[in-house]
């Protein structure tokens, strides 16, 4: 590994607004705080409702689990330099929470694939659905999301630890990215840009396939009901995943895949700030509204709750 000049980097945050950095500190730990209360919620209900037994409510655990994970490993830092003077992270601290980004969000879109192939399976095939989508044919999914995901970030990561940082060590950003990272390297980062694009590229496509061959085949067999009723509930029991899976693809896709040289700073928080934060708090709020079970269960731990206290 090359001599590293650079020991830490400066985030630069948001804003040097002081009045605006502590309305973006209240705007983003309420966020916060909604993501985990709202995904602790539907893990709660998964968990404690016997009707919530389908493995596709298994896979909204894991994501829900996901998308604490992934809240918590990007915005903490950020508002604690919210409200620091010394925005700074050490070396290392950013090349882990690199891993972690990649890790988490890689993970979640492996996760969208598999909750797709669910749906597939559901309804186009549901004579076997429960001899397709066993308990152990779940497990083996969800791990495999987490061990390819967990490849993509160990390769891009070790890959980085070539890069010579000796200055400038400010990142235009609130996070560390591995593209904003890049930017600042002293070093020729050819090899580190064909690895991140291969990456993308395989990611993209054999994350994204499934779900594109899995829809082709769940709208095919949803024209084919007769009914409009059975269209309608047939169609319902995908509408939520629909609509995660274009929030958390069009900007992650866009902010990995643009050239390395893309001048828009604020366009790059933009897109992190939709894929990383505010998709994980969404994710409950879309899934509770559009799936009546959800909300079922998440009703009764309330009125649970309530009746407890009186």
């Amino acid at each position: 590994m090359e001599s590293q000049n650079v020991t830490e980097f400066i985030l630069l945050g948001l804003s040097n607004d002081p009045w605006l950095k502590i309305f973006l500190f209240l705007v983003f730990l309420i966020i916060y705080l909604f993501t985990l209360v709202g995904n602790m919620v539907i893990m709660l209900a998964i968990r404690t409702d016997p009707q919530l037994n389908s493995p596709m409510y298994f896979f909204l655990f894991c994501l829900s689990f996901l998308d604490v994970f992934y809240s918590t490993v990007t915005i903490p830092k950020m508002l604690n330099n919210l409200l620091s003077k010394r925005k700074t992270i050490s070396v290392y601290g950013c090349f882990a929470q690199i891993f972690l980004i990649i890790l988490s969000g890689c993970t979640e879109g492996f996760m969208l694939s598999v909750m797709a192939y669910d749906r597939h399976a559901a309804i186009c095939d549901p004579l076997h659905y429960v001899n397709i989508m066993n308990k152990r044919v779940c497990h083996q999914l969800v791990a495999a999301a987490w061990t390819v995901s967990f490849f993509f970030a160990l390769v891009n990561t070790l890959f980085l630890l070539n890069v010579n940082f000796c200055g400038p060590n400010e990142v235009n950003h609130f996070i560390c990215e591995l593209p904003s990272l890049l930017a600042l390297s002293c070093t020729a980062t050819l090899t580190n840009e064909m690895v991140l694009l291969t990456s993308v590229v395989i990611f993209g496509l054999s994350s994204f396939t499934p779900i594109l061959v899995s829809y082709i085949h769940i709208i095919s067999t949803i024209l084919r009901i007769r009914s409009a009723e059975g269209r309608s509930k047939a169609f319902s029991t995908c509408s939520s995943h629909i609509t995660v899976v274009c929030l958390l693809y069009l900007t992650a896709l866009l902010q990995y895949m643009k050239p390395n040289a893309a001048p828009s700073v604020i366009l790059n928080e933009l897109f992190s700030i939709h894929y990383s934060i505010l998709t994980p708090m969404l994710n409950p709020i879309i899934y509770s509204l559009k799936n009546k079970e959800v909300k079922m269960a998440v009703w009764k731990i309330y009125s649970s709750r309530v009746s407890n206290v009186h």
